[in-house]
């Protein structure tokens, strides 16, 4: 689903700050900060990951990505266990790994295609698999969704660029457009 364009006198800010809870690439102490809410059945999502890693090749150390979910479940069957799947990943040191495996086959996020994931992805597969029956990391992608409903996300994928609600396009030029004036401000 794309992501609804809030009126940009909303203010909209980033309600929780980020942790060492959250999955995060690139220096925390960074000039630029930004947090991504997505969902991995969207497919508007999907493209956004792919510009965002080439966002983060050209700012390099000057950014701090953090991911963070937000499953449409109403629009997308398969995005909340999805997002478990990437968490118990997470619970192994593999969210990431995970992560890109879920964005580069998102029309294929049924429970036996998750399962070929995680073995893909090096997974200790029993532990997995009992964090996934479990329910393990339901709570935390939970929490994901909540923090992002608080800070008015009600689309995906929704970005933040240190702590303020990006209104533009997510496009390379646009959304490099926008973590370029942060850049500026902290030479």
């Amino acid at each position: 689903m794309k992501r609804k364009t809030a009126t940009p006198d909303k203010g909209e800010r980033l309600v929780a700050p980020l942790t060492e809870r959250d999955h995060i690439q690139g220096p925390q102490n960074a000039p630029i900060t930004l947090v991504e809410y997505a969902d991995y059945e969207c497919p508007y999502c999907g493209e956004a990951d792919a510009i965002i890693k080439e966002i983060q090749e050209r700012l390099g150390d000057q950014l701090c990505f953090a991911f963070r979910n937000f499953p449409l479940t109403t629009m997308h069957p398969h995005a909340e266990h999805a997002a478990e799947a990437a968490e118990a990943a997470g619970g192994q040191n593999r969210f990431w790994e995970m992560h890109d495996l879920l964005f580069e086959n998102q029309d294929a996020l049924d429970d036996e295609a998750l399962l070929e994931y995680a073995a893909e992805a090096g997974l200790d597969i029993s532990h997995w698999i009992n964090d996934m029956e479990a329910g393990t990391y339901l709570a935390r992608v939970q929490e994901d969704l909540k923090s992002g409903t608080r800070s008015g996300v009600d689309g995906t994928p929704a970005f933040f660029i240190n702590g303020s609600r990006h209104e533009g396009g997510y496009d390379f030029d646009s959304l490099l457009a926008a973590l370029a004036e942060p850049a500026k401000q902290a030479k």
